[in-house]
């Protein structure tokens, strides 16, 4: 088996948050990591001994293309040990009111994309006797009011990586699903100026039936945020998943993850509303 200074790691949304975190991580430990960006200025920021910043929009096939033979004809022939499929936005409005162009770019970025990076660099992974690790979310097992595309997408991320898992098993690749709670990085930032966009733009009609509902989600994200682990302790959790010689099939980040992601087993859906409604209710204006 070879050393971790002969192997590689893809990691897509790299430029900040948890993605930056693991890239830095990972080569701390001797990994040479491949750390997707889609700005100049993220690439500069990041580029440090043993990472190497790639341009990958996920949504992007031509630079998932040259991604992937970046790792075939790699100068010192290093196999690919991971795939961490991390990039993802938020966008957090009523089913009623977010646009069809936002559900299917919320789809394409947090679950097509993914998608589409895994199939290109599978050849490599099976040479390798590789792993995939799909970054999902508690939101891919309860799904919070405002958070129907975001929950959509990573409920389908969750269902693709058990297909996925069942499928390489036989073939020596392996497959893990990291499903973190609240952490501190710039995505719930992005979020929530994304949902003060939707509040400024609905009709008086709208505000009157979801202008509280979206200020509340507002502030229990900022709240869950500001009380989640560091970008950097979810880091070495990702690392692990990623090369730990024999992994769990899923992983949390967070005690609120490891709660929040049993609940569905242990409680009727109606119980589980009444829940989450109650946890809701403080956060709502006054």
């Amino acid at each position: 088996m070879t050393t971790s200074h002969e192997e590689l790691v893809l990691i897509s949304g790299a430029s900040t948050g948890m993605g930056a975190a693991t890239a830095r991580e990972l080569a701390g430990r001797g990994y040479h990591v491949l750390a997707g960006v889609r700005r100049d200025a993220d690439a500069v920021a990041l580029k440090a001994p043993g990472i190497e910043p790639v341009f990958l929009d996920v949504t992007d096939a031509g630079q998932i293309e040259d991604v992937a033979r970046r790792i075939t004809t790699d100068p010192r022939r290093r196999p690919l040990r991971a795939v961490i499929n991390n990039a993802g936005i938020a966008i957090n409005a009523p089913v009623e009111l977010l646009s069809m162009d936002e559900w299917r770019r919320q789809f394409e970025v947090n679950f097509f994309g993914h998608v589409a990076v895994t199939k290109a660099v599978l050849p490599a992974l099976h040479t390798s006797g590789g792993r995939v690790v799909n970054i999902s979310s508690v939101g891919g097992k309860v799904a919070m009011p405002t958070y129907g595309a975001y929950a959509g997408a990573k409920f389908a991320m969750e269902g693709m990586s058990d297909a996925l898992r069942r499928e390489l098993a036989p073939l020596g690749v392996q497959v893990v699903v990291v499903e973190p709670g609240g952490v501190q990085t710039e995505m719930t930032p992005h979020g929530i100026e994304r949902a003060e966009k939707t509040i400024a733009g609905m009709t008086p009609t709208e505000q009157t039936r979801y202008g509280a509902l979206l200020r509340a989600i507002i502030n229990q994200a900022a709240d869950f945020t500001k009380s989640g682990l560091p970008a950097d302790r979810a880091g070495r959790i990702i690392a692990d998943a990623a090369t730990t010689r024999s992994p769990r099939a899923r992983y949390t980040i967070g005690r609120d993850a490891a709660m929040l992601t049993r609940l569905p087993r242990l409680l009727s859906d109606r119980l589980l509303d009444r829940m989450m409604a109650a946890n809701l209710k403080p956060h709502f204006p006054k």
